[in-house]
């Protein structure tokens, strides 16, 4: 009788735990592919050093190595249980452009399923010419050899994508506002909103005013308007604020990005950022529950 409650209590669980791996596999290929990508992706020196800037200022670097030889982020973060970020130079190569495209810009692997750890959302307004010249920067880039384990999604993620409202990336990436500003009537205007759409907006809300889902609230970037373009470009270059005051999140993020940036990119992206003072903060939104 006992052996029968045993084998009755593991089918049971076994069940459940099927279950619970199918309804969140289901939730992770619920998405909504874009049309593949057909922007021409040429190799020259240009494309390369326009993708190696792109690469850098937006993070690639940070979360793949140095070197892209990809990064096993399981002892930093261990939602997944084992987040690995891929060897970037190799992939590259593995996968064609509209494979490459819907990872960067829309969530989605090469498998079809959405991604639980890439922040497409940072590069989803990123545009077909930009996102072509990094292809072309990531398929140049020597490959670098770097044993990497599997990614894997423990139990409690997969309660968390199944029951608990989690998001994934393509949910993410669908999500961001489009740019607003007709690059035609007001260019400077529409390079900073650009850049602050493709480089703010991973850590400070998709829509760039704020955001209280990383464990540390990040803030509004209206709050630029009451500091000076040089305190700006201090703390963007150093992410430090007033007597290299540590700044958090920005602190870690900025040395290894925003050094790369020119002097350009920071006179466009400072007066954009000082113009969402005057803007509502738009409600109902889950990056600000």
């Amino acid at each position: 009788m006992l052996i029968r409650i045993l084998i009755a209590a593991l089918v049971l669980a076994l069940g459940a735990f099927g279950g619970l791996y199918c309804l969140s596999e289901a939730k992770l290929r619920d998405v909504q592919a874009d049309p593949p990508f057909v922007y021409p992706v040429t190799i020259n020196d240009t494309s390369i050093e326009r993708g190696r800037y792109l690469a850098r200022t937006r993070g690639c670097f940070g979360c793949h190595g140095q070197q892209l030889e990809g990064k096993n982020f399981a002892d930093q973060w261990d939602w997944p249980v084992r987040a690995i970020a891929p060897n970037l130079a190799e992939y590259a190569r593995d996968h064609d452009d509209a494979t490459l495209e819907a990872a960067i810009r829309q969530g989605i692997a090469a498998s079809g399923r959405a991604l639980v750890s890439m922040p497409s959302y940072n590069f989803s307004r990123l545009s077909d010419a930009n996102t072509a010249a990094l292809i072309a920067f990531l398929r140049s880039a020597p490959i670098v050899a770097n044993e990497l384990p599997t990614p894997r999604l423990g139990w409690r993620a997969r309660w968390e994508v199944a029951f608990g409202g989690y998001r994934h990336m393509e949910d993410w990436a669908d999500a961001v506002p489009q740019l607003r500003i007709d690059p035609h009537a007001e260019p400077d205007r529409a390079r900073g909103e650009y850049l602050g759409m493709t480089l703010c907006n991973e850590c400070h809300g998709l829509d760039l005013r704020g955001a209280n889902l990383f464990g540390e609230p990040t803030p509004d970037l209206a709050i630029v308007s009451t500091i000076s373009r040089e305190q700006f470009q201090n703390i963007i270059r150093t992410g430090t604020g007033r007597g290299d005051r540590q700044l958090g999140l920005m602190t870690l993020v900025a040395s290894n990005r925003y050094p790369f940036l020119t002097a350009t990119d920071i006179d466009d992206l400072y007066p954009h950022l000082t113009t969402l003072a005057g803007e509502p903060v738009p409600e109902d939104v889950f990056w600000r529950p």
